[in-house]
């Protein structure tokens, strides 16, 4: 296999990849928003259930928040390791090894950026369960 198709495929298979997790994360935080705004606390039997109702997909955009820059960092290793091979064979020149270097570490800032999104909708998530449930509590006192 061409080394050169390699490393595109590392290189914007995992960019490719680390979209898809911001698709899914962005996705997750705008059902939740609308599924808080709507939610009616005075249905459910017991505050159990509606923290099972509050924390559905929270998981989904934390472990987002917390592999991403991993996944980039993988991106990031394979494409170097890449262009050393390349290297070893003594038929690149400096100008396109600093391209290959440059493209290797836009995986790790995807990947870092894919996971500050996240780990902010998850933080204002969070926060939106735990004013639901502190409402639920309110209703159920009085």
């Amino acid at each position: 296999m061409d080394i050169e198709l390699l490393k595109n495929l590392v290189d914007y298979g995992v960019i490719a990849l680390l979209v898809f997790m911001s698709f899914i994360s962005v996705w997750f935080f705008f059902e939740r928003l609308f599924f808080y705004k709507a939610i009616e606390v005075q249905t459910f039997k017991n505050k159990k259930a509606l923290e099972i109702a509050l924390t559905k997909h929270l998981s989904v955009i934390g472990t987002i928040a917390s592999n991403a820059p991993y996944i980039g960092l993988l991106g990031t290793v394979l494409a170097i390791m890449l262009t050393f091979i390349t290297m070893s064979t003594g038929e690149i020149e400096a100008t396109k090894i600093m391209a290959s270097l440059a493209l290797a570490l836009k995986a790790t800032a995807v990947g870092l950026v894919v996971a500050i999104i996240s780990q902010i909708f998850y933080n204002i998530l969070a926060r939106f369960a735990e004013v639901i449930e502190s409402r639920y509590d309110e209703i159920t006192e009085v």
